[in-house]
């Protein structure tokens, strides 16, 4: 009789079809895939994205295979702050209901779909921020700039 596996038992056999590399400076991780092409992610600036690549094709080289370094894009950057004061979620959701999606119970932050620039901010009632989806790093300042006087409008209020 052969053998029923459930959903669960089925994901623990699957494997993830990239390999997976890391080196230490710049300190980074690649996910190479088997078409050539390769994702790196961690650094803290574009130079040193573009380093780090360089690196992950030379290694692949000496590897022995015909790996050349080429169409190197950044795809998203990510950067994080702190206003230093905590923000009233609610009332934020509230009035800015087009760009934000605020569900406490699945997730503690406010996600906030901004259209011009084109990023996504996550925002915590700690005042913590993660701006995420930008090209450019200007987007993600112009981004904040944006935000920084809604986030003032929704300063909780000390007692």
């Amino acid at each position: 009789m052969p053998r029923i596996l459930n959903t669960y038992s089925l994901m623990r056999f699957q494997r993830f079809a990239a390999v997976i590399m890391r080196i230490r400076d710049p300190k980074t991780t690649a996910l190479i895939f088997a078409s050539g092409k390769m994702v790196c992610t961690g650094a803290k600036s574009e130079q040193q994205s573009k380093l780090a690549a360089r690196k992950y094709a030379r290694i692949i080289q000496k590897l022995g295979f015909p790996a050349k370094f080429k169409d190197f894009k950044i795809q998203n950057i990510v950067g994080s702050c702190d206003v230093k004061f905590p923000i009233r979620l609610e009332g934020l959701a509230y009035a800015h209901g087009a760009f934000s999606s605020y569900e406490p119970e699945l997730f503690p932050g406010l996600i906030y779909r901004m259209k011009q620039p084109k990023i996504v901010l996550l925002i915590f009632v700690s005042g913590k921020i993660v701006l995420t989806g930008a090209k450019v790093r200007d987007e993600t300042y112009a981004a904040f700039e944006n935000i920084y006087p809604v986030l003032n409008e929704f300063r909780k209020v000390q007692q």
